[in-house]
């Protein structure tokens, strides 16, 4: 599995691209130089269990792009942060797209969320729901579910900054065997690509104007990625501004990652009724926030081999949109993320997975 090493931004001037690469920090432990885990103070009386910081936000081409949070003339990657932040940290509960496939956000904390032994560390909100009238009787549980792949950093130096060897990807159940999942062979049958790519790489490439015509909508912003597949993100009736982050400078838009398997059918058969189904545990926007199963537990990090690895907490957390779908009429897949709360500062106690 892969673990986040660092992101590459490439401005105009130099490649027209931006490169935000997930890579691998290859140990199995975070620990100081004599071997021991280094122990987590508790968080003192003054700590919040929520965002205090957005050190980074670049969404993918999306509906939402651009509006959640509202792109403005003049902003900037730090106006951006900003109205990030204001929209998800402390505790307000607004709403921010991290558009399609690789859009990431990445957030930081007053405190390091401490990694409880048996027990779930932190909550990350989205806005997932489930289907009120799925055409499918016996299909199993699905709705709105737009999974987000989640990376964890601990702050070994105490630099205040993720580097590049602190990063580790969460690994939900796709990660162990997408086999598993409830609904992978009605996916399958459907013709969804179902694979779990670990090295999964998109390029969106800006439109040279807004569209205007149906047949332009239709071919508003081309992609094209590493498996042979290329696209396009269409432009639908509901959102008429640019699906293309405005802020950024460059012409080609690339995000790296793991992807995983596609979630979204027509159930209708029509077009009408598409439920995006719910994957089993360990992503984000992927169950109601009220479930346990929003729920993450630190001790699910791995390093890029897949191995375990045991990190004594966090202090920055990433989360990426972690599916690549087109969904009719509801539009691409795209991981909403409306805020992470240290459940232990809550006083919640929630026991891990088996």
């Amino acid at each position: 599995m892969m673990s986040i090493k660092h992101f590459l931004r490439h401005s105009a001037a130099v490649a027209a691209m931006c490169s935000v690469s997930f890579l691998a920090c290859g140990v199995a432990a975070c620990s100081d130089d004599d071997g021991a885990v280094p122990s987590v103070p508790p968080p003192g009386g003054e700590a919040t269990a929520y965002i205090t910081r957005v050190l980074d936000f670049m969404p993918a081409v999306g509906q939402f792009t651009n509006a959640s949070p509202e792109y403005e003339e003049g902003d900037t990657q730090e106006t951006m942060n900003q109205k990030v932040l204001a929209a998800i940290g402390h505790n307000n509960r607004s709403m921010i797209s991290l558009g399609g496939y690789g859009g990431y956000v990445t957030v930081g904390f007053d405190h390091t969320i401490e990694n409880k032994p048996g027990l779930r560390d932190f909550r990350v909100l989205g806005n997932a729901f489930h289907a009120a009238s799925n055409p499918d009787p016996d299909a199993p549980v699905g709705g709105s579910c737009e999974p987000g792949i989640i990376r964890v950093a601990y702050d070994k130096n105490k630099n205040g900054q993720p580097d590049e060897d602190e990063w580790y990807e969460i690994a939900g159940s796709v990660h162990e065997d997408p086999a598993q999942e409830p609904w992978y062979q009605l996916a399958a049958d459907y013709g969804n690509d179902v694979n779990l790519y670990t090295d999964y790489e998109i390029t969106y490439y800006r439109p040279a104007q807004e569209p205007e015509t149906d047949e332009e909508k239709q071919q508003y912003i081309r992609w094209t990625d590493n498996q042979g597949n290329s696209g396009y993100k269409v432009k639908n009736a509901f959102h008429s501004q640019p699906y293309f982050p405005q802020w950024f400078e460059g012409d080609e838009l690339t995000f790296r990652g793991t992807c995983l398997p596609q979630n979204g059918i027509d159930e209708s058969g029509q077009g009408s009724y598409y439920v995006l189904y719910k994957f089993r545990y360990g992503y984000a926007d992927n169950e109601t926030n009220t479930n346990d199963e929003s729920s993450i537990d630190i001790d699910w990090a791995v390093n890029d081999k897949g191995q375990k690895v045991h990190l004594p907490g966090v202090d920055f957390i990433m989360i990426y949109t972690g599916v690549n779908q087109e969904n009719g009429w509801l539009g691409e897949c795209s991981t909403e993320i409306s805020g992470v709360e240290d459940l232990h500062i809550l006083g919640e106690e929630i026991p891990t997975r088996e």
